[in-house]
C-alpha cells in the first residue's frame, strides 16, 4: 500500500493545490523571506513593516493581562459561546451605545477583526459576485473574497485629497453583481481619516444601491488629532440607524493585545433588512465554535476600565508620526502626506526603480524592512488601468519604534533612495 501511494503522489508532482491561493499574497509579511536572506548575510535588521505595538515599547496595560489570567484561573478554559460570553458582548453593545451606533441588531467575538471579515464575507457573497475595496487597502479582504470565489474590485484613495475615498470613482465600480463596500477607517496603509462629508457619501452610495457596508474601525483608538487641519474620527454608523453596517473593531491595536486575537463585529441597521445576514453569519460562527474563551473576559474591563494608557501611545504616535513625515520628506526621492491616524505612513517614491525592487534592494543593502506598496494594491491589478496602481510607487512604514531608531532607519531610507 505504501509503495502505491508513492507512485501517486510521484507521478502527480506531489498535492496540487487550489487556483484560487494563486493570487493570495499578504506582502507584510512576505517580506520577511528577503529580510532572512539580509540577516544571512550579516546585516542587522530594522523592522519597519509589522504593525505590532508589542515589539516595541507598548506595554499592555496590566488591568488587561490580569482579567485573561483571572479567567485562566477561574476555569474559563473550554468552549465559549460562538457569538461570544454575555459580559463581553454586554460591554461591546455599550461602547456602540457610547460611539452614537443605534438599532444594533447582532454582536459577536471573533479570534480577531480578521475572522470576522472573513465570516462577514463568507456569510454575504457567492461565487462571481464583488465587494468594493479601498486601494490602497488592506491585503486581507482580496485574500478573503478569493478564497470564496468572490471578487474584490477597487475603488480609489485620492492622495491629492489626504487620501480621502474618490466617491465619483467609488459610484462607477458598483455593478449588479456588488454586494458590499469595505470602508477602512482610520486607514491601514496610508493613516488618513475620513471626514464627514465623505462618510455620508459612501452612504448614499450604499443606499442608493442597496449594499451593505464593511467599517472596518480598527484603529478608532489611535487618531493622532492636534495638527492643523486633522480629521476628526466619526464611527460611520453612528451617522445612520437606516442602512445594514457591520463595524469591525477589537483588543488588537487600541489596548495592546494583538496576540489575544479577540476582535469583533457589530450588526446595525433595520431588523427585517438584516436578520438573514446574521443568522448566516451565525452559522459560520457555529461551525468555527468560538473565540478564545478566556480572552474575551479582558474585553469588559478593557473597554470599561483605565484608558490611561491611550493618552501615552497617542503621544509617543505623533512624535514619531513627526518625525516621519519630516524626515522622509526631506529627501527630494520621497514624499510624504502626514497620517492622521494608526502607526503607518505610506510614502511615494520619486525614483526609477519599482516599490518592489527598492524594497528588496534596500532590505539586502541596509536591513531595514519595509512593505512595497504593490501589496495594498488590487489582487488583480493587471486587469485595471494604471489609475488603480498608484500603490505601486509607495512604500509602508510603520513609526512604532523608539525615536533614535526610528530616525536612524528613515535616515537609511532616505539615502537609499537617493542611490536611484
Amino acid at each position: 500500500m505504501g509503495n502505491n501511494m508513492s507512485a501517486i503522489v510521484s507521478s502527480t508532482h506531489g498535492i496540487r493545490p487550489s487556483k484560487r491561493t494563486e493570487q493570495i499574497r499578504y506582502a507584510i509579511r512576505d517580506v520577511m523571506l528577503i529580510a532572512e536572506q539580509a540577516r544571512a548575510a550579516g546585516k542587522k535588521l530594522l523592522s519597519l513593516n509589522i504593525g505590532d505595538p508589542l515589539l516595541y515599547d507598548f506595554p499592555t496595560p496590566p488591568h488587561i493581562i490580569a482579567a485573561a489570567h483571572r479567567a485562566m484561573l477561574d476555569g474559563r478554559n473550554g468552549y465559549a459561546p460562538s457569538a461570544g460570553v454575555p459580559e463581553a458582548l454586554e460591554a461591546i453593545r455599550a461602547e456602540a451605545e457610547r460611539d452614537g451606533i443605534r438599532n444594533v441588531q447582532d454582536v459577536f467575538t471573533n479570534s480577531g477583526v480578521s475572522e470576522g471579515i472573513e465570516l462577514a464575507i463568507a456569510a454575504l457573497t457567492d461565487p462571481g459576485e464583488n465587494i468594493l475595496l479601498p486601494s490602497p487597502g488592506y491585503p486581507l479582504y482580496d485574500a478573503a473574497l478569493l478564497s470564496v470565489g468572490a471578487e474584490g474590485v477597487p475603488y480609489r484613495l485620492d492622495e491629492s485629497n489626504g487620501w480621502q475615498p474618490d466617491l465619483d470613482d467609488m459610484a462607477r465600480q458598483i455593478n449588479p453583481k456588488t454586494r458590499a463596500i469595505v470602508v477602512i477607517n482610520p486607514n491601514n496603509p496610508t493613516g488618513a481619516v475620513y471626514s464627514v462629508a465623505t462618510l455620508r457619501g459612501i452612504l448614499e452610495l450604499a443606499a442608493r444601491h442597496g449594499l451593505v457596508i464593511f467599517a472596518d474601525e480598527i484603529y478608532s483608538k489611535m487618531v493622532l488629532d492636534g495638527q492643523p487641519g486633522d480629521q476628526p474620527f466619526v464611527p460611520m454608523a453612528s451617522l445612520t440607524s437606516d442602512l445594514p453596517i457591520i463595524t469591525f473593531n477589537g483588543l488588537s491595536k487600541g489596548y495592546l493585545v494583538p496576540g489575544f486575537r479577540i476582535g469583533w463585529g457589530i450588526v446595525s441597521g433595520p431588523k427585517q433588512e438584516v436578520a438573514h445576514y446574521c443568522e448566516a453569519i451565525q452559522k459560520l460562527m457555529r461551525a468555527r465554535l468560538c473565540a478564545s474563551h478566556p480572552m474575551q473576559f479582558a474585553i469588559k474591563p478593557a473597554l470599561e476600565g483605565d484608558q490611561s494608557h491611550i493618552h501615552v501611545v497617542k503621544e509617543k504616535l505623533r512624535r514619531r508620526r513627526d518625525l516621519t513625515v519630516s524626515v522622509l520628506n526631506s529627501f527630494p526621492e520621497i514624499s510624504c502626506v502626514a497620517p492622521q491616524a494608526a502607526f503607518y505612513a505610506f510614502p511615494r517614491l520619486k525614483i526609477k526603480k519599482s516599490d518592489t525592487e527598492f524594497v528588496r534592494d534596500l532590505i539586502l543593502e541596509t536591513g531595514v524592512i519595509v512593505v512595497p506598496g504593490s501589496g495594498f494594491g488590487p489582487a488583480n491589478a493587471e486587469a485595471y488601468p494604471a489609475a488603480y496602481h498608484a500603490a505601486a510607487d509607495h512604500f509602508r512604514v510603520v513609526f512604532l519604534p523608539q525615536d533614535d531608531v526610528l530616525e536612524k532607519a528613515l535616515r537609511l531610507i532616505g539615502d537609499f533612495a537617493g542611490q536611484g
